[in-house]
C-alpha cells in the first residue's frame, strides 16, 4: 500500500557546460558547472527556517556530490570551482548564465535546488567530509557523514548508473544520466515500506545526444530515511527509459 506524500518536489539539473556525446562523455573526475530547472511535482516545501542553509549528499558511488540550497527554482546555482584539502571540500556556486547574455529573471518561489559536482581526488567518501560552500557572498558549511558502502574512487570513470543520496531525513537527490535538453520530469512518487516508486513523464520531443548528469530533488514523508529496519531505502524508477532500482545512500 502506498502512503501519500507530504512533499513531492523535483528539481532536475543538467550541466551548463556541454560534455562530450555518449560513449565519449567526460568522467566526473573534473568538476564542471551545473544548472537546473524545476520540473513536475506538487505539494509543500520543506524549506528551512534560514534560507542560507546548505545540505549535501553523496552521488555516483562517491565520485560526485550534490549541494542543496534553497531559493528560486528557475535560477539554480551551478558549481564553479571545487577544491579538496584532506577531508575538507571547498565549493563555490555561481548564478547560471542566461542563454542570450541578459540578466536572468528568477521566480520568487523558495525551493530546494541541487547543484552537482565531482569529489576531488584524494578525498575519502567513506570518511566524514566537511563541505565549505560559497553562494554569492554567503559562505556556509555542512558536514557529510562518510559511507563505507561508497566504493568508487573520486576521479575514476563513471559507469553512468543512476544513484541517489539523502540530504536530510525527508529529502534525497536522485542522479540520472542523459540528454541535457530532456531532463527527467517526475509524474508521481508513491511511498511503500522500505522505498518508493518514482514515475517519470515520457518525453516525446527531440533530445540532444549529449550525456550529462541530471539531479532531481525528491521529498518523502518523515518515515523515509529510516522506514526499514536495516536502513535501506530503495527507489524504483519507472518510465521515460529510466527504469531501474536505486538504493538511497546515507551521508
Amino acid at each position: 500500500m502506498t502512503t501519500p506524500l507530504r512533499l513531492v518536489l523535483a528539481a532536475s539539473t543538467a550541466l551548463a557546460a556541454a560534455l562530450l556525446v555518449a560513449g565519449c562523455a567526460s568522467s566526473p573526475g573534473s568538476p564542471a558547472p551545473t544548472s537546473s530547472a524545476t520540473s513536475g511535482g506538487s505539494g509543500s516545501s520543506t524549506a528551512p527556517t534560514d534560507d542560507d542553509d546548505v545540505e549535501a549528499a553523496w552521488l555516483d558511488d562517491g565520485r560526485m556530490f550534490a549541494i542543496v540550497t534553497w531559493g528560486s527554482s528557475t535560477c539554480v546555482p551551478i558549481v564553479d570551482e571545487v577544491t579538496g584539502d584532506g577531508q575538507t571540500v571547498t565549493v563555490s556556486l555561481v548564478d547560471p548564465p542566461s542563454s542570450d547574455g541578459a540578466e536572468k529573471a528568477c521566480t520568487s518561489d523558495l525551493a530546494p535546488r541541487a547543484s552537482v559536482g565531482a569529489v576531488p581526488e584524494g578525498v575519502d567518501p567513506t570518511q566524514d567530509v566537511e563541505f565549505i560552500v560559497t553562494v554569492d557572498d554567503v559562505t556556509d558549511d555542512v558536514d557529510l557523514d562518510g559511507n563505507p558502502a561508497l566504493k568508487a574512487a573520486p576521479g575514476s570513470s563513471t559507469d553512468y548508473a543512476p544513484s541517489a543520496g539523502w540530504f536530510d531525513d525527508e529529502g534525497a537527490v536522485l542522479l540520472t544520466w542523459g540528454s541535457s535538453t530532456c531532463v527527467p520530469v517526475v509524474e508521481k512518487v508513491e511511498e511503500q515500506a522500505g522505498g518508493a516508486t518514482v514515475t517519470f513523464v515520457t518525453q516525446d520531443g527531440a533530445c540532444t545526444m549529449d550525456m550529462v548528469p541530471r539531479a532531481t530533488v525528491l521529498g518523502f514523508s518523515d518515515e523515509g530515511d529510516d522506514s526499514d529496519d536495516d536502513g535501506e531505502f530503495v527507489l524504483t524508477l519507472v518510465g521515460d527509459n529510466l527504469d531501474a532500482t536505486v538504493t538511497v545512500h546515507r551521508g
